[in-house]
């Protein structure tokens, strides 16, 4: 008998002769047999191997390839992880190019070369665990972090890997003087991370400005942004600095960027080049240190190719850019940020709600949030005034009651472990990390927890 302890490796050929010469050649592994797509499928549900090697001439098309392209589609549909190393005779290159764009890993033509084939069984067995331990490194950061609930980079409240690796990066660049410029849809929370940047730089001592350019009327975006003197124009009474200057030692950052007039970006450039501005009305040149941050949800791009955004501005504002994910594409993070929502707007309104009922937890998870950060802060604000109890519900946040999405399920084990995961973060989540109150909600032993905590890589 193998040991449990052995790589599985499923080998999917109607040919018995091969099928033993295979079982025998491959003694470091366990070895499974399939003959045809359906027992490869129940092999892999059963089994889960981690390596496949898939003749593609399976019955009832043992002649062609068709049968061996659905079961490579259908492995991977159902384990993309699984390395999968086809074979064929039938036509090999026009094969070998096409299962590649497939999703297999490597391909090799018959007939069968033992020592050959060995070789890339090996090295797809040693790609697949560096890949799952990569998996398991990078999901106990982010049971980490929805454990803590803890904010990065000053005030972001993430749990997601993606927006982990945008406040490394912010961090990196917070200390140097280039302009950065933060790509993303509205309310992907840009102006939060303009200001992280700001605190986490050494001129966090100097003034953060923020001016949104979409948001003044043209006429008085320059005054804003350059300053006037005293009768430069009907109702200047008064000299007055603009935010580029108010910024002086410090971080102006211009949200909507792409919404400034040609005229005016003409200026602004002229300012990021010689660091000097006038006033409207003004002669004197006033020099100015302060670092430009900005932002926009435009295609700079196509604005540059309609010689509506200057090219030379865009690459004096745009020295780096960071790219923001819209919420859908932050797994874990709207649910992080309802329940923080939730106890900012509680407390501020003195209202008794402590948390959300299930189905507004599984309609927060559900929802695409069109409106990122800014529609899921509107919808909990919502329902901390419409909740009657201490839980807001599905209906309080204006959003119907919506199930988790079922999808196609490897086996029974890899949904219980899928929702064991899910209801130990939510115990955690609720139990602010505390392991006795944890396993009361989840009715079990300390003991018993700790295991499952160790079995599903769970750190708190």
């Amino acid at each position: 008998m193998p040991s449990r302890l052995m790589p599985k490796l499923l080998v999917v050929e109607d040919d018995p002769g091969l099928q033993r010469q295979l079982r025998w050649a491959y003694d470091d592994y366990e070895v499974l047999c399939a003959s045809t797509r359906a027992e490869a499928i129940d092999l892999l549900r059963a089994e889960e191997p981690g390596v496949v090697t898939l003749d593609l001439g399976l019955p009832p098309d043992p002649d062609g390839v068709s049968e061996g392209f659905a079961a490579l589609e259908e492995i991977l549909s159902l384990k993309p992880d699984t390395k999968i190393i086809v074979a064929s005779g039938h036509g090999a290159r026009e094969s070998a190019l096409r299962a590649i764009a497939g999703g297999a890993w490597d391909f090799y033509q018959k007939p069968v070369d033992i020592d050959t084939l060995g070789m890339i069984v090996k090295r797809a067995f040693h790609v697949h665990a560096l890949e799952q331990e990569n998996a398991r490194l990078a999901e106990r950061a982010t049971d980490e972090w929805r454990g803590s609930g803890g904010p990065v980079l000053g005030q972001i409240i993430t749990a997601a890997p993606e927006m982990l690796k945008i406040a490394r990066t912010i961090e990196r660049l917070a200390d140097t003087g280039v302009s950065v410029m933060l790509l993303g849809a509205s309310g992907t929370g840009k102006e939060l991370l303009a200001r992280g940047l700001h605190d986490a730089s050494p001129r966090r001592d100097g003034a953060f400005i923020a001016i949104n350019c979409a948001a003044i009327p043209e006429t008085l975006l320059e005054s804003e942004l350059f300053g006037h003197e005293k009768g430069a124009f009907t109702g200047a009474v008064k000299t007055m600095p603009g935010k580029i200057e108010l910024a002086e030692g410090g971080t102006l950052f211009l949200d909507e960027v792409g919404d400034i007039p040609l005229p005016l970006q003409v200026k602004l450039l002229r300012f990021l080049q010689e660091r000097v501005i006038e006033r409207i009305g003004g002669r004197q040149p006033i020099p100015v240190d302060t670092r430009i941050v900005c932002a926009t949800h435009r295609n700079l791009d196509e604005m540059i190719a309609q010689e509506t955004f200057r090219e030379d501005l865009y690459y004096r504002l745009a020295e780096i850019v960071v790219r923001i994910p819209s919420l859908a594409e932050r797994p874990g993070d709207a649910v992080l940020l309802a329940r923080h929502f939730l106890k900012v707007h509680a407390d501020a309104m003195n209202r008794p709600v402590k948390g959300f009922a299930a189905d507004a937890l599984a309609a927060i998870d559900a929802w695409n949030w069109p409106g990122n950060v800014r529609e899921l802060e509107n919808r909990v604000k919502r329902a901390v005034i419409m909740a009657d109890g201490k839980y807001a519900t599905a209906a309080d946040l204006d959003l119907a009651a919506a199930g988790e999405e079922e999808g196609d399920i490897l086996n029974l084990k890899a949904a219980r472990d899928m929702a064991d995961r899910a209801a130990i973060r939510r115990a955690l989540a609720r139990s602010q990390g505390n392991i006795a109150a944890a396993a009361r909600l989840l009715g079990i032993s300390r003991p018993t927890l700790y295991d499952l905590l160790k079995n599903h890589g769970i750190q708190i």
